[in-house]
């Protein structure tokens, strides 16, 4: 049971760091359900755009984070490659109860990044969280203090869509 409760407590702590880190510019909903794959939808203070993000989060407790590394798998059923929500890869550091390192990439662009999903039906997300490496994600690799930046920044380029 302890490890379902610590993905939801991941999306609770991006969108408190994202509210507080904006002085409430930004606010965040989060789904009670996520059957579709839809853990928070961001919305800033007096604009229209609403992206819908999937949260996948790992823990410093975890090897591969342990490691350097962020690995997670996106369910095919919750992931239209082409409109799916934009997802948003989260290293949390337990102790500290902090993000340490983020991805966010708008759905388009994982969906054309990412190969064919695998016979399980889930497409594999693999990204150094080292400082020093260049790996395809690395374009979208974020601090915990670069992320409500960039949350903001990526509402900004919806509301012009």
């Amino acid at each position: 049971m302890a490890f379902f409760g610590r993905v939801p407590a991941a999306e609770y702590l991006v969108a408190a760091s994202a509210i507080l880190a904006t002085g409430g510019e930004l606010n965040v909903s989060i789904s009670l359900v996520d059957d579709e794959g839809v853990d928070l939808v961001l919305h800033r203070r007096g604009s229209s755009a609403t992206p819908a993000v999937q949260v996948k989060a790992r823990m410093s407790t975890g090897s591969q984070v342990r490691q350097g590394r962020l690995m997670a798998f996106v369910p095919a059923q919750t992931f239209q490659p082409r409109a799916g929500p934009d997802i948003l890869f989260v290293a949390v550091d337990v102790e500290r109860s902090a993000i340490v390192t983020a991805w966010l990439i708008p759905g388009g662009t994982f969906g054309e990044m990412v190969a064919e999903p695998s016979a399980r039906g889930r497409f594999r997300f693999s990204a150094s969280m080292k400082p020093d490496s260049n790996d395809r994600w690395t374009p979208f690799r974020l601090t915990a203090a670069e992320l409500p930046q960039r949350v903001l920044a990526r509402l900004a380029e919806l509301e012009r869509a």
